[in-house]
């Protein structure tokens, strides 16, 4: 009968119900379908990019040719049919007209030939090898300043990509650098054309992916958004709860209930099983629209193959939490106006720390500790564990009992001070 009370409180107010439906299920499909666009408007769509070419060498053909080929940069050398120089170019960017503008400074090509040059004599003499004339020890070499290639970044682009163009440029010139090193060398100690170093990279690089039947698994934004935006909506199930069990004290409800001969632990459980009810239903609906809906908005299908018990279990556990920590602000919070805001802050916060919006190991270390007290962190990392992490039932047990022990305290706590109230 607890429960059925519970579910005709929810019926009578029908609007909010399909909040709770409804609104997990826009928050997802908005998400997934801006980090999806962002993702590929990145890899996609070229970004255009200011370039001041001083130099005319070597170098600036080279950088040129590499942010051509990289495919990601649309190089732009004039801005309404005139030509740009470094003060127009930084003007554009600073303004917001430009992600990002190079400036390649003048000679840059030849100075650093002269520079490779003179090291390179430097070390063929001090073997014997070259020109050891009393006329080339005595001649002090030309001094060549450093060249700087200057970037400007509109104030508004993100660290991330501020430091991937600076890793890519700098790998650049590196790269020049190097083959005119060894060009150099072999013009002092080779015969003919024919190359005497070998010029490849000897260092490369693989990502190795965790694979399934001999495949790799590639995590895409839906793995990513599903668990964490499900969470989110499974805890904003605080909100309604904590707001219907401060109108029963308002409304003299819960004194009529306290009145029946059964405990009070009766009326919690009833609250819990409804709620925990909605709560999978939210799940269920969530990836319902991961497999089925995705498709059919170029999204990635949710593969929840071998997963979906595990996923489930996480998704009972995580609602349990959730119910308790409504369960204990409905029984705390005295107005709706206090559980209402409270709650919606609340679970804003949860995920904050918790690793719905930023990932954890991009915080600062102390909101890294922090987030390992966050029951959103715990059910998060235990959906990734079964989704992303290939974990089996076992690997997830610790997650488990957190998100079991925190449902247990909190609802333990609201029954000892709704008991010291009416003691009072």
């Amino acid at each position: 009968m607890s429960i059925y009370k519970e579910f005709l409180l929810l019926k009578r107010d029908f609007g909010g119900l399909i909040i709770l439906f409804v609104m997990p299920l826009v928050l997802i499909i908005t998400i997934t379908l801006i980090q999806d666009s962002t993702f590929r408007t990145v890899t996609e769509s070229k970004i255009p990019v200011v370039l001041i070419d001083n130099d005319k060498g070597e170098i600036s053909k080279t950088v040129i040719e590499n942010l051509n080929k990289s495919g990601q940069f649309e190089i732009i050398t004039t801005l309404n049919g005139t030509e740009l120089t470094e003060t127009t170019a930084k003007e554009a960017v600073f303004k917001g007209k430009f992600q990002l503008a190079i400036i390649i400074p003048k000679n840059l090509s030849k100075d650093l030939q002269l520079k490779v040059n003179q090291n390179v004599d430097k070390i063929v003499s001090n073997f014997g090898i070259g020109d050891t004339s009393e006329t080339k020890k005595d001649s002090l070499p030309q001094k060549i300043d450093k060249k700087e290639v200057r970037l400007y970044f509109d104030p508004a682009t993100q660290l991330t990509f501020k430091n991937n163009v600076k890793s890519s440029i700098d790998k650049m010139i590196s790269q020049i650098e190097t083959k005119s090193i060894y060009a150099t060398f072999q013009e002092q100690l080779g015969e003919g054309d024919a190359p005497i170093f070998e010029q490849e990279s000897f260092i490369t690089f693989k990502e190795i992916m965790p694979t399934v039947d001999n495949k790799e698994v590639l995590p895409n934004s839906v793995q990513h958004n599903v668990p964490a935006w499900t969470l989110f909506a499974i805890f904003f199930i605080i909100v309604p709860l904590s707001i219907n069990i401060v109108k029963e004290k308002g409304q003299g409800t819960q004194i009529r209930l306290l009145t029946n001969p059964v405990p009070y632990s009766i009326v919690i459980a009833g609250k819990t099983i409804t709620y925990l009810i909605i709560c999978m239903i939210q799940f269920y609906l969530m990836v319902l629209v991961g497999i089925y809906l995705f498709p059919y908005l170029s999204l990635p299908v949710l593969d929840l193959d071998g997963k979906f018990f595990l996923m489930s279990v996480v998704a009972l556990f995580s609602g349990l939490a959730a119910i308790g920590l409504g369960i204990l602000l409905g029984t705390i919070a005295k107005t709706q106006e206090q559980s209402a805001p409270f709650g919606a802050t609340s679970v804003v916060i949860l995920a904050a720390i918790g690793g719905v919006w930023v990932p954890v190991f991009a915080m600062p270390k102390i909101m890294q500790a922090i987030s390992q007290i966050s029951p959103m962190n715990w059910g998060l990392n235990a959906f990734y564990d079964v989704l992303l992490r290939k974990a089996d039932a076992v690997e997830i047990l610790p997650e488990i009992f957190l998100l079991l022990l925190f449902f247990i305290i909190t609802i333990f706590i609201a029954i000892q001070y709704d008991k010291k109230k009416r003691a009072v």
